[in-house]
């Protein structure tokens, strides 16, 4: 039930978690689109006025040329009558009368069209003016169609003159723009000038990123254009410009924005780092946490390996010293001196495992606290090893085993503590000689590689499986076996040759295949 509940919770937070990510992606991606919905709408705005801006500037250029030329010619203008309005109003219960008159005037500026331009005639440019009137009559029932020109003195006169604006306007602009079509957009719009027209603009509504830009005829890019433009489907937006009088859009003006994702994207970096920072955060505590969970089950079943192991190992030596010292107790043996001494000493050997064991755990603990005292001197590494072989010598002989040294260093002279190194390969020896079902053999090479020399202890055993090579050097960790007891041991040998290797500076790792034998690698730096 408990490994069913952990995997199920582990199965919640990874959703959960995958949750969140995709959370944080579809929010970027719905920023992203309506960042670029917000800046299509800024340049298609930025381009509509340039566009505007070009005509308007087109157009004054116009009229200040048009007044220069009224200006220069030197000539009175010819008046004329273009338009009369009459409007009579009687109030028959007041005898009141109101009469409107409203006359349009033109005056005309003859010169040709030579002084603007060789493509465009004209007979001259007229300007117009307004005269309106209103007389009011008081009882004179004597105002009719035949004494509307005859001179009647009014009771009311009220008298407006002046231009006519709008009507002017109107001309002129019909007239620039039948006068502007005949140029080619070369000589209406300067590169340089709408270069620095989308630049002000496009500052102005905050996008500051490269463009590229170019007026088109019909499809056609003309030579009103940026060097690098190139039109691209997604970053490039264009508007009519530059209309004639019958609303024909002959041109267009785009502008291209290569580095558009780019610039789209750095408006969101700052966001979307922190967003990824936190995300990541989470990813991380949550995998430490996962790991950690997923460690303490491990480490929870090798203690209880390592218990069970060390429950066998101290029950059979206790055992033993039971039936010792319930033998000497004997009447018949107690008076047999050479059977006492058999069984003291087996005692004493037990006792002596069992000492072995608990300075295995201690020498351990010391380690990671940091309490073992470790002093270094300058030793010679074989002897030292001839030294470990001695020690397990005894084991060796009884198992009928055997050790051949193969030592090819020329130079062993290493920092070392003697008796913590000693330990460290009677380790690597006890090993050996318990994981090899037949009679052990064991090989020891030394050589010397740059300025390293490297200590090599290999077997033919049980060997091990990836996995217990890549975690054979961790404390209380054995290769399960489950309940079979046939190879003693608690883990904490290798542990404790890893810690010591380290300490000086040096490395060990194994080398192993399955039923074919171990070979444990130790380098360790030269003294020069």
């Amino acid at each position: 039930m408990n490994k069913l509940f952990f995997r199920f919770l582990v199965l919640l937070m990874s959703l959960s978690l995958i949750g969140i990510i995709l959370v944080q992606v579809y929010w970027f991606n719905t920023s992203f689109n309506n960042n670029d919905e917000q800046f299509k709408y800024h340049v298609t705005q930025v381009i509509d006025n340039v566009a505007e801006k070009l005509e308007k500037q087109e157009e004054y250029s116009f009229y200040e040329k048009i007044n220069q030329i009224k200006d220069s010619t030197g000539k009175l203008p010819q008046k004329e009558d273009l338009l009369e309005i009459l409007f009579v109003q009687r109030n028959t219960k007041t005898n009141k009368t109101i009469i409107y008159k409203n006359s349009i005037s033109s005056e005309k500026y003859d010169f040709n069209g030579s002084l603007l331009d060789k493509k465009f005639n004209s007979d001259g440019f007229r300007s117009f003016s307004s005269k309106r009137q209103t007389e009011v009559y008081n009882n004179n029932n004597a105002i009719d169609n035949s004494t509307l020109n005859k001179s009647l003195i009014p009771d009311q006169s009220f008298k407006k003159e002046g231009t006519l604006d709008a009507l002017n306007k109107f001309q002129l602009q019909i007239s620039y723009k039948d006068y502007a079509s005949t140029l080619s957009i070369e000589e209406r719009i300067s590169k340089e000038k709408l270069r620095s027209l989308l630049k002000k603009e496009l500052e102005e509504h905050g996008v500051k990123t490269k463009f590229e830009f170019a007026i088109q005829n019909n499809g056609t890019d003309t030579k009103v254009k940026s060097d690098n433009y190139n039109f691209d489907k997604e970053s490039t937006y264009s508007v009519p410009i530059l209309a004639d009088n019958e609303g024909n859009e002959k041109y267009r003006l785009s502008v291209d924005f290569p580095n558009k994702k780019r610039f789209l994207f750095s408006e969101l970096i700052s966001i979307t780092i922190l967003s990824i920072v936190f995300t990541l955060i989470i990813v991380i505590a949550y995998t430490s946490a996962l790991s950690q969970l997923i460690r303490q089950r491990q480490i929870s079943e090798i203690k209880t390996d390592f218990i069970n192991n060390m429950t066998h190992e101290f029950k059979t030596p206790i055992a033993t010293i039971n039936l010792a010292l319930d033998a000497i107790k004997n009447p018949k043996i107690i008076e047999d001196k050479e059977k006492v001494f058999r069984y003291l000493q087996m005692i004493r050997d037990e006792n002596k495992r069992m000492h072995a064991q608990v300075e295995n755990v201690l020498r351990i603990s010391k380690l990671e606290k940091k309490e073992l005292d470790i002093e270094k001197g300058s030793s010679n590494v074989e002897e030292v090893i001839y030294d470990a072989i001695e020690h397990v010598n005894l084991i060796l002989q009884d198992r009928g085993g055997e050790i051949n040294n193969h030592f090819d260093a020329a130079r062993t002279t290493v920092l070392i503590n003697e008796v913590h190194f000693t330990n460290v390969i009677v380790n690597i020896l006890e090993n050996a000689i318990k994981y090899s079902p037949e009679a052990p053999k064991i090989d020891i090479y030394t050589e010397n590689i740059k300025d390293m020399i490297l200590i090599k202890v290999k077997d033919q055993g049980l060997g091990m499986s990836k996995v217990a090579q890549k975690r054979v050097f961790e404390k209380f960790y054995r290769e399960h076996t489950g309940d079979l007891h046939n190879v003693k041991g608690h883990g904490l040998g290798l542990a404790y040759v890893k810690r010591i290797v380290e300490d000086h500076n040096g490395q060990v790792y194994v080398e192993s295949e399955k039923g074919k034998g171990s070979t444990f690698i130790i380098k360790l730096p030269l003294i020069n």
